[in-house]
């Protein structure tokens, strides 16, 4: 097996599994994996429908944003999934999605709000969202500020605290240490968006998730501490 062939293999399982969770439409999101040994990272390549990609189709680039292995143009978010993983050391994944109730929450510029449990399995705290790009940041590298402003976003936050953020007036971002975690991140992020919008229908007014109870929802699933699923066989 060639050093890349393994990345490429979980780069494609984690982008063709988008179109089962109904998180993307058309070609609108990507993955992108990484190999920190290695300097590298896969990633789908530009505007290829997700029917038609295999795992050859995975373009390698490295950490300086070069191209080193394949024949397709990387997906147009390649600079900001680079940013990511030069500014959050600890994740392995990434990925961008148009999902629509995140994508409203982002278009509002407004966070998503910790209301229940089932959001604080995942993320310890209200989703974050990032302030607007300025007209010369736009201008300048529009996909690299784009990470930058993610990574600003997560100047006083923990990323595997919120594996996730909303871009303001773009849409989600989300990671994890494989793929396939940073996939479940990515739906997890779509199912309390949801949930969250129909809360406020519900009621405009209604009340955050107390404190000790995000704690023991996030702590008992990450963590040293965890106690929520099964061991891993010795």
């Amino acid at each position: 097996m060639s050093d890349f062939e393994s990345l490429r293999e979980e780069c494609h399982a984690a982008n063709v599994a988008l179109p089962a969770t109904g998180l993307v439409d058309l070609t609108f999101g990507n993955v992108s994996v990484c190999d920190r040994e290695l300097g590298v990272f896969a990633i789908k390549p530009s505007g290829v429908a997700y029917d038609r990609l295999v795992p050859a189709d995975m373009v390698i680039v490295d950490f300086d944003g070069r191209v080193v292995d394949g024949s397709l143009r990387p997906s147009s978010d390649t600079p900001t999934h680079r940013r990511l993983f030069l500014g959050f050391p600890g994740i392995r994944s990434v990925v961008h999605t148009h999902s629509r109730h995140a994508v409203a929450f982002a278009q509002a510029a407004a966070e998503i709000p910790v209301f229940g449990t089932t959001h604080a399995d995942y993320f310890r705290g209200s989703v974050p969202v990032t302030r607007a790009l300025t007209a010369g940041e736009v201008e300048a590298d529009y996909e690299w500020e784009t990470g930058n402003v993610i990574v600003e976003r997560f100047s006083d936050m923990d990323p595997l605290d919120s594996p996730a953020v909303l871009v303001r007036n773009h849409g989600p971002f989300a990671w994890g240490p494989s793929g396939e975690k940073a996939v479940e991140t990515a739906l997890a992020l779509e199912i309390v968006a949801n949930m969250a919008l129909k809360t406020l229908a519900i009621n405009p007014a209604a009340h955050r998730l107390g404190r000790h109870l995000v704690e023991k929802h996030f702590l008992r699933k990450h963590g040293d501490a965890a106690y929520y699923g099964q061991s891993s066989p010795g």
